[in-house]
């Protein structure tokens, strides 16, 4: 499932966003990646330890935990804080898998069920970065207004491509859902459009709604893990 949430942040939010980036201590991301993804890595990241990092982490975490499309699309039980990264000069991130298990900087561990990249920059200000996805159904090819947001299975091969004018600049995260399996999580995403879509039209007391509803809860009570 490749879901994309448009409009996360405004279009002043973001500016004030930037504002605060583009004067921060960028550096070599490559020091936070492991093993095979150590070598495919090119790009610049904040310390997640300091500010701006820390508290622009907690705005993001805020605005995901409010937005409806995300709590459907990702049933989340643990968010990883948002980081934040930037590619220019030429920067790219090759063909890897993000890690399985993750380990915040407080601690808690999770299970990487979905990825999430925001888009911090504007698409006609930077050439290529790309954020391609490998799916049952090819490579899906992803570059977002600033402000918007996709959400993507962390088990796939994924890659953004060079960047050769301007500044590719963004925040990412991972989140451990609820429901474990992709399949099942995109069901109930389906389901639960088109019960509201269906509350919008016929009414909350809709028999067939009601239906409906009952049997979005009894799937979510049957693959959820809490």
């Amino acid at each position: 499932m490749l879901i994309a949430i448009e409009n996360l942040l405004s279009k002043s939010e973001v500016a004030a966003v930037r504002e605060r980036l583009d004067t921060a201590a960028w550096q070599d991301g490559a020091a936070t990646a492991g093993g095979i993804a150590r070598r495919q890595k090119h790009n610049l990241q904040l310390d997640d330890a300091a500010e701006p990092a820390l508290s622009l982490s907690q705005e993001v975490l805020r605005r995901v935990r409010a937005h409806p499309t995300f709590i459907s699309a990702a049933l989340p039980r643990k968010i990883y804080p948002p980081k934040f990264n930037r590619y220019e000069d030429g920067g790219e991130y090759g063909a890897h898998v993000d890690s399985a298990i993750l380990q915040t900087l407080a601690g808690e561990t999770l299970r990487s069920d979905l990825s999430a990249t925001l888009f911090l920059a504007e698409p006609d200000t930077y050439e290529g970065g790309e954020l391609q996805i490998e799916g049952p159904f090819g490579v899906q090819e992803v570059k977002l207004e600033a402000g918007s947001m996709v959400l993507y299975p962390s088990s796939s091969l994924h890659r953004v491509t060079p960047v050769t004018r301007g500044a590719r600049v963004a925040a990412f995260f991972w989140i451990e859902s609820l429901v474990r399996d992709d399949t099942d999580r995109t069901l109930l995403f389906d389901l639960d459009r088109a019960i509201q879509g269906l509350t919008a039209t016929a009414g909350p007391d809709n028999a067939e709604l009601v239906r409906l509803t009952h049997v979005y809860h009894n799937l979510l009570r049957r693959w959820a893990a809490t």
